[in-house]
């Protein structure tokens, strides 16, 4: 019975974990440049595609547990890349995209010089009056990953957004100021990381 014992713990203190992070697909909102930050548009038909494509790429992998934003967009490209009905994917608050308060439904080309340079260059201003800050991005995302890092999964799906993914990848890439922001990720690009004991690797990339 000793001997059982030590075996499970052994296998518990060996536990790894596959991370699949992914940016939903393409929305009406997306296709006119526009920031879509709470806005909760649903995938248009190409997005629809691009999960699809997105399922094609990584085969029949199966998901132990799959994760998304309470956005549609996100719960829908869930639903189709991991292979699992709407009700069965799990929504977490933490990994919604990033409040752009007065910029929300803005042209990107339009968006004014202080949210323009914000957005390039975060590690060196601070974000513009009403819109989230990295500080809070970095907090929110990365107390969602920890606590996942605790379940166990061998492979699991998160599906977010343009914005929180950098911090989301920050923290898999273990970057000292918490945020992965270049290159931004396209819509159902799929990033593929190793969890183990708190330590993280890149594996690939589906594009």
């Amino acid at each position: 019975m000793e001997k059982f014992y030590t075996l499970v713990e052994t296998l518990i203190e060996d536990r790894w974990m596959k991370i699949w992070i992914t940016r939903h697909g393409q929305t009406a909102l997306n296709k006119q440049k526009l920031m879509q930050g709470l806005t909760d548009e649903p995938l248009n038909e190409t997005g629809i595609n691009q999960a699809k494509e997105a399922r094609n790429k990584i085969g029949d992998i199966h998901f132990d547990a799959v994760y998304a934003s309470p956005l549609q967009r996100a719960i829908q490209t869930a639903s189709i890349i991991g292979n699992v009905d709407k009700k069965d994917v799990k929504i977490d608050s933490r990994i919604i995209e990033v409040d752009f308060g007065d910029y929300e439904l803005r042209n990107y080309f339009k968006l004014g010089l202080k949210m323009t340079s914000y957005w390039a260059f975060p590690e060196l201003l601070p974000a513009p009056k009403s819109v989230e800050s990295v500080e809070s991005m970095i907090k929110r995302s990365h107390s969602f990953l920890k606590e996942l890092e605790s379940k166990n999964y061998e492979n699991v799906l998160i599906v977010c957004h343009g914005g929180i993914i950098r911090s989301l990848c920050g923290y898999l890439e273990d970057r000292k100021n918490g945020i992965k922001w270049r290159p931004k990720s396209n819509n159902c690009e799929i990033r593929v990381y190793e969890s183990n004991h708190g330590k993280h690797t890149f594996i690939e990339t589906y594009k």
